[in-house]
């Protein structure tokens, strides 16, 4: 979980879970705050090709579905970012994690 600055504010990592899957979910988190959208949607547009390919250079932005805003009160309060599941795991239980705070 991420402040909506993207500065880590609380993580947590389950046993068994591959290292490379710590910094990734923490990249997730960041982009959904700092670009105040999940990241899923930079993944979709680099997989239209085109110029949808222009964000694979925007600093901070991990284009992988996993990534999701918290927002309470219509402001963005921080993120969720979920690394290490299979298909679009991660991104259902970021989603999960920031609807709960709703």
């Amino acid at each position: 979980i991420v402040d909506p600055a993207g500065l880590l504010v609380y993580f947590e990592k389950m046993d068994g879970t591959q290292n490379g899957s710590v910094e990734v979910s923490i990249e997730k988190a960041r982009t959904a705050a700092l670009f105040k959208r999940p990241s899923k949607v930079f993944q979709d547009a680099v997989a239209g090709g085109g110029e949808g390919l222009r964000l694979l250079r925007l600093t901070g932005a991990m284009p992988i579905d996993g990534g999701f805003p918290i927002i309470a009160d219509g402001r963005i309060i921080g993120a969720v970012g979920c690394s290490g599941g299979a298909g679009d795991q991660d991104g259902r239980v970021a989603k999960a994690g920031a609807d709960s705070v709703k």
